[in-house]
């Protein structure tokens, strides 16, 4: 077994925190990815993790039993690096045995051990081959196979992928995530490729300078982001977000802002009235997130009622993805992406209406980012709630 925990780690670089006060729990057999954009410290941390940079303050935990001072070598990890590291002079078969020959294990045990992981990852007919033999996606396996013949109790995986081209980029992610459910073993993979995030872990943690944003699974990382840079993070258009204001109106919540009224589904309904200061309006600023797939359009000419909740806006450009579409429109000032079926039927400089249902909206706190629930106050002679931020 390999259950991971990281405490609390920080590793400073001079005034500059690449990693700042993380803490994780990675379950056996768990596959998490640390995601986020280019220098937010998911690479330091996956190495503070493997051994390879000590943290300045924290601890590294594997199954129970402090590790931050023990050597890689002795941590029962095993890492793959985004270069894979092979030996040029090596044949395939060599550089998978490579971990073995270093323990002074047996020729015999050796090679069967080599053939074993061979068969796993498809490898048998590549044995005598050198890297420079190999295809991007070959020398990826063969630095797979270097890490999996020391039977670790975990594999740390630094952006693996990065150097291969789209359509083998999606052949190995497919190897990769079925050979995690055979092995059963614990991944920590770090990319910022959101896709990667989302097709193969089992749990997600999104960094963003330094620090932990939200954990959870991919599925809870994008339906109920935890900050507006979450939101804004993941997605392909990311989720639109817009300044405007909550006001309570007709017993509602509405956010609204310059071509935007939009009513507010925010987990407590019944307790959506006046706001808990003796009735006195809401008025507070905040962000609107809306992903692109949940509103729907139509051209502004055919609104006759006015819908629950509208953006009304223009097109600015159409982007045909072949099967959908992506309409840019700019509502009030700001920038909203729509995804459509194909052909969705808009010319750019038409006016158009935007509609979404409420329980499709998210409101996050304007200065902290953070999201934001509406919860019943506490005071039950006043029939109120109150907005919070999310912890």
């Amino acid at each position: 077994m390999s259950r991971i925990t990281v405490e609390n780690v920080t590793r400073r670089y001079g005034d500059v925190r690449a990693v700042d006060g993380v803490s994780l729990d990675v379950a056996h057999g768990d596959f998490l990815v640390l995601l986020g954009p280019s220098g937010c410290g998911k690479s330091t941390l996956l190495r503070m993790i493997a051994g390879l940079v000590p943290p300045n303050d924290g601890r590294v935990l594997v199954d129970g039993r402090d590790v931050t001072e023990t050597p890689a070598r002795d941590r029962d990890l095993a890492m793959v690096f985004q270069s894979y590291a092979l030996y040029p002079h090596l044949t395939v078969a060599r550089n998978i045995g490579f971990p073995l020959r270093t323990r002074r294990q047996r020729k015999v045990e050796i090679s069967a051990r080599v053939a074993e992981v061979a068969d796993v990852l498809d490898l048998g007919k590549l044995l005598d081959r050198r890297p420079r033999e190999l295809s991007g996606g070959q020398r990826q396996r063969v630095a797979l196979g270097r890490a999996l013949v020391r039977d670790p109790g975990a594999f740390l995986m630094d952006e693996p992928l990065s150097n291969l081209d789209a359509q083998l980029r999606t052949a190995t992610r497919t190897e990769i995530t079925e050979l995690h459910h055979r092995l059963g073993r614990t991944f920590v993979y770090v990319t910022h490729d959101q896709v990667e995030a989302m097709t193969m872990a089992t749990s997600v943690a999104v960094l963003n300078r330094g620090r932990l944003e939200q954990v959870g699974t991919p599925t809870e990382v994008y339906d109920t982001p935890a900050s507006a840079f979450v939101a804004g993070f993941l997605g392909s258009p990311p989720m639109n977000l817009l300044d405007a204001e909550v006001v309570a109106r007709d017993g509602r919540l509405h956010a609204v802002a310059a071509g935007v009224d939009v009513p507010l589904d925010l987990g407590e309904p019944g307790n959506q009235g006046e706001p808990a200061n003796q009735g006195e309006p809401v008025r507070r600023p905040a962000v609107l997130g809306v992903r692109p797939e949940h509103l729907s359009l139509r051209p502004a000419a055919s609104d006759g009622a006015a819908p629950e909740a509208t953006l009304r806006g223009t097109v600015r450009t159409i982007e045909n993805l072949g099967s959908e579409e992506i309409a840019h429109c700019r509502v009030g000032t700001a920038e909203v992406a729509v995804r459509a079926r194909r052909p969705a039927g808009f010319t750019v400089g038409e006016g158009v209406v935007l509609t979404v249902r409420p329980e499709h909206t998210h409101l996050f706190d304007r200065e902290s980012g953070r999201r934001l629930v509406w919860r019943p106050d506490r005071d039950a002679s006043v029939p109120a709630a109150r907005v919070a931020v999310a912890t």
